[in-house]
């Protein structure tokens, strides 16, 4: 199990550009496997990623996740394949519907059947992210004869965030795997890994990349780190598909589904990830002083030899 980092989406005034790059920077020479970020209302995801795989050699970098509803299929392989390229082949990106709160209602998108509207976006941008030319004619694109080529390009591995049923067997059928938020092991080892590999080897296909993003804290103080992380990430627990999650693993809250505690109980609790079939661990590290924030990034990067 690869070990990795996600980049805080705060509104942290040391979150400019050049701080987010020196950070990646940082986080290559302390051996991370790969650097994740998420796409909502600060930096976009996909350009800040070009810049930093420009400025690092080896850590591999990917989106978690990019909403599809804003952009065009097409305007999104553009910017992927050319991120693709900047990062030599390191980039992944990662999709995801978003929420129907954000997509209707605060871009006033429409989010009816949003399985349709992912596998006909899927049927436009995989085959334009592997060098093909796409004509396809649905209810929501048509695309007529489009191609896509650029010095350096390689093809761009996808992820699709898909938690329900449907989802996971159309991102095992046709994508490369899965990455994953608020949701728990239970969860991950009874439903996501079964259904989505599934999907997979019925297409012929070898097992799906999991990426799994979790809160990460070590700490003395776990009853109040807790109380922190359920008040910082109050508002996944509130939304549907987060929410269905948590129930489906039985828990209250985003406290209770992070990973909190001593160095000893995160790592075991890292382990049964790895043995349950979780490819790549993302790190978001839920600090709210200094001294943790460098206590638990210190530990990850030693999990990572």
């Amino acid at each position: 199990m690869q070990i990795g980092l996600m980049l805080s989406v705060s509104e942290d005034v040391n979150g400019t550009i050049e701080n987010v790059v020196e950070n990646a920077k940082a986080a290559e020479l302390e051996g991370f496997s790969s650097l994740w970020m998420a796409n909502i209302f600060g930096l976009d995801a996909i350009t800040t990623l070009a810049l930093i795989g420009q400025a690092t050699k080896s850590i591999l970098l990917g989106t978690a996740v990019t909403p599809t509803y804003p952009r065009h299929p097409t305007a999104l392989a553009q910017q992927a394949l050319t991120t693709g390229a900047a990062c030599q082949g390191r980039f992944t990106l990662g999709i995801g519907l978003s929420h129907q709160v954000v997509i209707e209602n605060m871009l006033g998108l429409s989010y009816s059947k949003p399985a349709r509207h992912m596998r006909e976006y899927l049927a436009v941008l995989l085959p334009l992210l592997r060098g093909e030319t796409v004509s396809h004619q649905g209810e929501l694109y048509q695309v007529n004869q489009i191609k896509l080529a650029m010095p350096g390009q390689t093809e761009v591995p996808t992820l699709v965030a898909a938690l329900g049923p449907v989802m996971l067997k159309l991102a095992g059928q046709q994508a490369q795997g899965t990455i994953t938020w608020m949701t728990g092991p239970k969860t991950l080892e009874e439903h996501i890994i079964p259904t989505i590999n599934a999907a997979a080897a019925a297409a012929g296909k070898p097992n799906a990349r999991i990426a799994a993003g979790f809160p990460v804290l070590i700490t003395n103080n776990e009853a109040a780190a807790r109380e922190q992380i359920g008040k910082s990430l109050q508002i996944y627990g509130m939304l549907p598909s987060y929410r269905a999650m948590l129930d489906r693993e039985g828990i209250a809250g985003p406290q209770d589904l992070a990973l909190v505690g001593s160095e000893t109980s995160v790592r075991g609790a890292m382990a049964r990830l790895r043995d349950l079939g979780v490819t790549e661990f993302c790190a978001a590290i839920s600090a709210d002083n200094d001294e943790e924030q460098n206590r638990t990034r210190a530990f990850l990067a030693s999990e990572c030899h």
